[in-house]
C-alpha cells in the first residue's frame, strides 16, 4: 500500500503491471472516506492516454520512479467506466463494481475501513489539492502513400543530315595527237562500237543501338512541418463557502 506521503511520487508517473509492462501513467489517487488513506489510482491508458482506468492500490507499492500493480495490463485496461468528474468521488455503486471486477471481498473490505484494521485512521487535513490537465501530443508514424519506378518506351523522330556522294557521266573529248595517234588507229577504219561506265552512288543507312544515359533511383528525406493540434483539458478550480448565521451559503 502506498502512503499519502508518496502520493507526489505517484502521480504523472509510470504505473506497471506484474510482468513489468507499462500500463499508463497514474492521473489521480482516490481515498478511502473513513481511513483517508490512498485506495485507488487512476491510470491513464489508449494512445494518447485518452482513458482512465482504476486500479486498487491496497497491495501496489512504488519502486524508484513508478507504481507496480498486482494486476495485469488487460484487467486493468478491462476495468468497469467510472466518471472520474463526479467531483472527485466514488459513488458506492462504482467502488463495488471496481472491487467485482478485481475480485476483492466487499464485505470483508467495507469492514477493514470502518473498523480501520490493518490501517492507521489519519487526520485530516486543512489543505486540498488542485490539479489541472496538461495536453501532451505525440507523433505516430504511419503510411502516407507509395511512389514507384516504372520504365517504358516511346518512339519518337529524329532528323539528322548526312553527306551521301554519287558519280556522274562526264564525256571528254580531245583530239588526235602524235601521243594517242597509235591508240586511235589501232582498230578499224569505220564499225560500230559501244563502252558502258558502271556509276555509283551512295544511299543513307539508319542504324539504332541502345546507349545508357543515366542511373535513376528513389530516395526518401523526412520534411518537418508544424501542424496545430487542439485539445481539451481540465482544471479543478477552488472556492470557499462560508455560512451565515441564517445559514445561508455565499461562495467566494
Amino acid at each position: 500500500m502506498i502512503t499519502r506521503e508518496q502520493i507526489p511520487a505517484v502521480l504523472d508517473h509510470p504505473v506497471y503491471d506484474t510482468s513489468g509492462t507499462k500500463i499508463g501513467d497514474a492521473r489521480h489517487v482516490f481515498l478511502d472516506d473513513v481511513t483517508g488513506q490512498p485506495e485507488w489510482v487512476s491510470v491513464k491508458t489508449g494512445l494518447f492516454g485518452t482513458s482512465e482506468s482504476f486500479v486498487p492500490v491496497h497491495d501496489a507499492s512504488v519502486v524508484e520512479d513508478h507504481l507496480e500493480v498486482p494486476y495485469a495490463k488487460d484487467k486493468v485496461k478491462d476495468a468497469p467506466n467510472v466518471d472520474v468528474d463526479a467531483g472527485g468521488h466514488l459513488s458506492e455503486e462504482e467502488e463495488h463494481r471496481l472491487y467485482e471486477h478485481y475480485g476483492i471481498d466487499w464485505d470483508a473490505a467495507w469492514q477493514q475501513a470502518q473498523t480501520g484494521t490493518g490501517q492507521a485512521a489519519a487526520t485530516p487535513e486543512d489543505a486540498m489539492t488542485r490539479s489541472e490537465e496538461e495536453m501532451h501530443v505525440g507523433t505516430e508514424r504511419r503510411e502516407a502513400g507509395r511512389v514507384r519506378l516504372r520504365k517504358y518506351v516511346v518512339t519518337e523522330e529524329q532528323q539528322m543530315t548526312v553527306p551521301v556522294r554519287h558519280e556522274e557521266v562526264r564525256v571528254e573529248r580531245e583530239p588526235i595527237t602524235d601521243a594517242n595517234r597509235g591508240d586511235a588507229m589501232a582498230g578499224p577504219d569505220i564499225a560500230e562500237a559501244e563502252h558502258e561506265v558502271i556509276l555509283h552512288e551512295e544511299e543513307p543507312v539508319v542504324e539504332t543501338r541502345a546507349v545508357p544515359k543515366e542511373r535513376v533511383r528513389l530516395t526518401t528525406e523526412e520534411v518537418t512541418e508544424e501542424e496545430t493540434v487542439t485539445g481539451e483539458v481540465r482544471k479543478e478550480r477552488i472556492e470557499t463557502e462560508e455560512e451565515t448565521d441564517d445559514r445561508d451559503k455565499r461562495r467566494h
